[in-house]
């Protein structure tokens, strides 16, 4: 095993004033061991970053080094890396034992030896009863099971993950999704997983890097980057449904927003325009404005009945926001107003001019 090093990684296509820069200066450690999802929406340059570590895709600039081997001028073969892609790319006139045990076979590795990797890897992922098929007999899931078990046994430094289960149905990319943690636990292979699902990027992530238009817009846990997201890119790409981000005139306890003006349970880190972030889930007090009492006006204007909850739209003043609540509580009236309570905790605050997160003093 061992550990991934982007240095101001850079990627462009063509050359001179007409280079079309798509990755701009990645910086990046990925511990020995560690499984880590770069998620981002289509066209962020993920995908670009994942081959140019499997040296798929030349770099144009910054050093990517594979445990102590820098690896820029090194070919894909002699990196000591496995791809897993979306596309299963099995053999299809070949067994399942043969598909696994074909790039052990051109390595000249000894039959029994590719025997025993292949029937370990086969254990691993529940195929032993599969061996003796081909492609075509088997489900989605397992010929993904096989692919990546083509990648096991050949005993690399990392796996590459490139968006491996978007070919599979909603039930079993859940099912798979627990293959793949169950395996890394197993193994502990250095990872790197490619998704634009942040579903997947926050269940299988030690650590998650949020790309945006080629860069990196920040890299931590699930739980960091859910709780303090870095930019308002972020805020809005992380989270089912999206973080409610408001533009707004604050002054002390005061913020003015969408023609309104409310009171926020503590005062803003600075006066001047800022844009506040709340979560749909982190606003589960509320109560109907006919009830009297204090909070943010919200007008009812179409409720989402999702199984255990309801995902309740309307706005604030003349802008959009939305709210989560229990589906077991009666739900609000389309067109009646309810009163917001609000906690200090769950606010999150961003400058408007460079969209990063503003911390308090």
């Amino acid at each position: 095993m061992a550990s991934i090093s982007l240095r101001n990684v850079i990627k462009r296509y063509g050359h001179g004033p007409k280079a079309n820069a798509v990755i701009h200066g990645v910086n990046a450690e990925i511990r020995d061991g560690e499984f880590v999802v770069i998620v981002g929406p289509s066209g962020c340059g993920k995908s670009t970053l994942l081959r140019m570590v499997a040296g798929l895709e030349e770099i144009s600039g910054g050093e990517i080094a594979i445990g102590a081997r820098v690896v820029n001028d090194i070919e894909p073969a002699e990196r000591d890396i496995a791809m897993v892609f979306q596309n299963y790319a099995l053999y299809p006139h070949m067994t399942v034992f043969e598909n696994m045990a074909y790039g052990l076979k051109i390595k000249k590795v000894p039959e029994a030896e590719i025997k025993a990797r292949v029937d370990k890897a086969a254990k691993i992922l529940e195929l032993g009863a599969l061996l003796e098929r081909t492609p075509r007999q088997l489900s989605g899931g397992q010929r993904q099971r096989v692919a990546m078990g083509r990648a096991i046994v050949r005993k690399p430094q990392v796996f590459l993950f490139d968006e491996p289960l978007s070919n599979l149905d909603a039930k079993l990319r859940a099912h798979t999704r627990l293959e793949i943690q169950k395996l890394h636990r197993e193994l502990g292979v250095t990872s790197l997983f490619v998704t634009h699902d942040q579903v997947e990027a926050m269940t299988l992530a030690q650590r998650m890097i949020v790309m945006n238009g080629g860069h990196m817009e920040q890299i931590g846990t699930p739980e960091e980057v859910y709780a303090r997201p870095a930019s308002t890119f972020v805020a809005g790409f992380i989270g089912s449904p999206p973080m409610n981000l408001l533009t707004g005139q604050a002054r002390g306890l005061a913020f003015s927003i969408g023609g309104i003006s409310v009171e926020l349970p503590e005062a803003a880190p600075r006066d001047g325009e800022l844009i506040l972030g709340l979560r749909p889930e982190h606003l589960d007090h509320w109560h109907p404005q006919s009830a009297g009492g204090a909070g943010w006006p919200f007008t009812v204007e179409m409720i989402e009945m999702l199984g255990a909850e309801r995902l309740v739209y309307g706005r604030l003043g003349s802008e959009m926001f939305t709210l989560r609540i229990d589906a077991t509580l009666s739900p609000p009236v389309i067109g009646s107003v309810l009163m917001l309570e609000l906690s200090a905790k769950h606010l999150h605050w961003f400058d408007p001019k460079t969209t990063q997160r503003v911390e308090r003093a």
